[in-house]
């Protein structure tokens, strides 16, 4: 088996990448009709399993869709997948789009076969340098839709402003609706302000992050005080320490914001805690100890 390029799955069969097709009237390719999940993989263990599945089928109510598959019969295709790459992390990758109905038509179809995919990858992590010195970022006004918490295929919004961040010098775009910060292109967002972690709240500008929400577990459990509220304009630019999650980025420092130095310019005490707590907690999973 070649593991640069392990087998993918597709509507009930295991296939090589090159073998795996779609119609290209499939509403997916068409409309951006469908919904993923990205669900990191540490020593075969898949990462906070149930939570991934449990904001899939969130995303697919949104949609108008219901889950085709039970929690067992996706651990079970997942666990054949991340089994090609032993003792590697590992990146899964799950999309559901609503299927074909051999037309292109906006309206949702009554009854429709939808497309099931899912693969995995080597795990690519951000780089020693911007994990130990941080990374720069830059605001720009939040242009996408109203439904952020469906984590829809639809990424070109994304995609666009997260190109402007990185044409600017910069690794994230952190995302300006209202007058409010609400998350970056590609992840979620924290500050601290005297020593508090502050994130916004779910709703539906922001997607509700797997990782925010173990930040947030984290930071409960070493009694370390945090609030899920508004963060102005003003108070992301006067922040002492400011935060990015996902799940490829984990947890990152913003050093810089708009070519200003937040906080003295490095990586702040409370981000160092909780990036250990973090990486503690990786650790136990990848002896079993914990989901």
């Amino acid at each position: 088996m070649n593991e640069a390029q392990p087998d993918i799955y597709l509507n009930g069969q295991f296939l090589r990448p090159e073998e795996g097709k779609i119609s290209v009237m499939d509403r997916g390719f068409l409309f951006g009709d469908g919904v993923y999940e990205v669900i990191p993989c540490y020593a075969g263990r898949l990462f906070r399993l149930e939570h991934h599945l449990q904001r899939l089928d969130s995303s697919l109510h949104a949609i108008h869709m219901t889950n085709p598959l039970s929690t067992a019969e996706w651990q079970a295709i997942l666990q054949r997948l991340i089994q090609q790459l032993p003792g590697t992390d590992q990146s899964v990758y799950l999309q559901i789009t609503r299927g074909s109905t051999g037309k292109r038509d906006h309206a949702i179809p009554k009854e429709i076969q939808p497309t099931l995919f899912a693969m995995t990858q080597p795990a690519i992590y951000p780089d020693e340098a911007s994990l130990t010195n941080g990374v720069k970022a830059i605001t720009l006004q939040d242009n996408r839709w109203h439904r952020c918490n469906i984590k829809a295929i639809t990424l070109l919004a994304n995609v666009l402003l997260r190109s402007e961040a990185m044409d600017h010098g910069a690794s994230e775009a952190i995302l300006i609706r209202d007058g409010q910060a609400v998350e970056g292109a590609t992840s979620n967002i924290f500050i601290v302000k005297k020593q508090r972690i502050i994130t916004p709240p779910k709703s539906e500008h922001l997607l509700p992050g797997i990782t925010r929400d173990l930040v947030l577990e984290l930071a409960g459990q070493q009694g370390m005080p945090f609030e899920e509220s508004a963060i102005s304009e003003q108070a992301l630019n006067e922040a002492d320490e400011i935060w990015l999650t996902s799940s490829s980025k984990e947890v990152m420092a913003v050093v810089e914001l708009n070519g200003q130095r937040v906080g003295n310019g490095k990586p702040g005490p409370i981000y160092s805690q909780i990036a250990n707590h973090y990486q503690a907690y990786k650790n136990l999973l990848r002896k079993g100890s914990t989901l």
